[in-house]
């Protein structure tokens, strides 16, 4: 059967911890120095169309240690760049490669992507969720923090594409998640009429940091200015955003044990000042090494069951 990973929602439960735990072996493994190389012979084709870093690196690297390759595409050397349609893209890549990962803008390509494709597609971002990152973001809180659902876990900062999975993964593991945004900036409409339909106790919006971060195991930050925003745009934006910024004194607030993680790239003293980022409670580089722990597991789950 064919399985594609654009959100969380589409997967139980009991898949995605199946994930999370095979994500742990694969880890230990590679710590070991094993060899481990299931998918010999097999490619995956990686379409950027967003700058990136750990995304590009995490999955070729995954697809090297398992035994297979990459292949590196974006819009402006590829026919996409001319107006080839995702739909047209997907078939033919299907008769190339096991599997596609799109980064990409808009969530809606993506769809039209798996539709068409007869491989497995995998989100590797959209402007709506970015579910490889909040999987690998689950199992570093699990290594350090345990058991998922008895934990608080605060975001702080814009309602973007990495709250928005916040939200998708408060409400299938049922830890207790915090937004803290500031009062004018809105939540997806579509997932948040979700969470009230849902009557998802858990999930709750605050907009006050100092009151969000009281007694939370994790606390959140990613970037305040996305890729494209205009300049007097952000400039406003991040005035509106200083209050949420996760510094020491705001640390201080939440339980004596909390970790701190950043999805990055970070703009320091920005949304996160370098004092807690480089401190003894981030783990925000232990979290960028499980993007790729994380995407072999996916990897080995879609490429060998397809």
């Amino acid at each position: 059967m064919l399985r594609h990973f654009i959100n969380l929602r589409d997967w139980s439960k009991e898949d995605l911890l199946e994930l999370l735990e095979r994500a742990v072996r694969l880890k230990a493994a590679y710590k070991r120095g094993e060899i481990y190389q299931p998918l010999k012979g097999k490619t995956l084709a990686m379409i950027f169309e967003k700058a990136s870093t750990r995304t590009r690196v995490s999955f070729e690297v995954g697809m090297y240690q398992l035994g297979g390759q990459a292949l590196n595409i974006n819009s402006q050397t590829s026919q996409l760049g001319r107006g080839e349609t995702y739909a047209d893209t997907a078939k033919v890549l299907s008769h190339y490669v096991n599997a596609i990962m799109l980064r990409t803008f808009k969530q809606s390509n993506l769809v039209e992507m798996a539709a068409a494709a007869s491989v497995p597609v995998i989100n590797g971002l959209s402007d709506l969720l970015h579910p490889c990152q909040v999987l690998a973001d689950l199992l570093t809180i699990q290594e350090y923090k345990g058991n998922l659902a008895k934990l608080k876990i605060v975001w702080l900062g814009d309602s973007n594409n990495m709250s928005n999975t916040w939200l998708e993964a408060a409400m299938i593991f049922g830890f207790e998640l915090v937004l803290a945004i500031p009062e004018s900036f809105k939540v997806s409409a579509d997932l948040w009429q979700r969470v009230m339909a849902g009557h998802y106790a858990n999930i709750t919006i605050n907009h006050s940091a100092e009151e969000a971060v009281r007694g939370a195991d994790v606390l959140y930050a990613d970037t305040w200015i996305s890729m494209g925003q205009e300049e007097l745009e952000a400039a406003a934006k991040k005035a509106i955003l200083r209050p949420f910024q996760i510094n020491s004194s705001l640390l201080e607030r939440a339980d004596v044990k909390a970790i701190v993680l950043h999805c990055l790239p970070a703009h320091r003293e920005e949304e996160i000042t370098s004092v807690v980022i480089d401190g003894p409670q981030s783990r925000v580089f232990d979290q960028a090494e499980n993007r790729l722990h994380l995407q072999k597991a996916l990897l080995e789950k879609l490429i060998s069951v397809n």
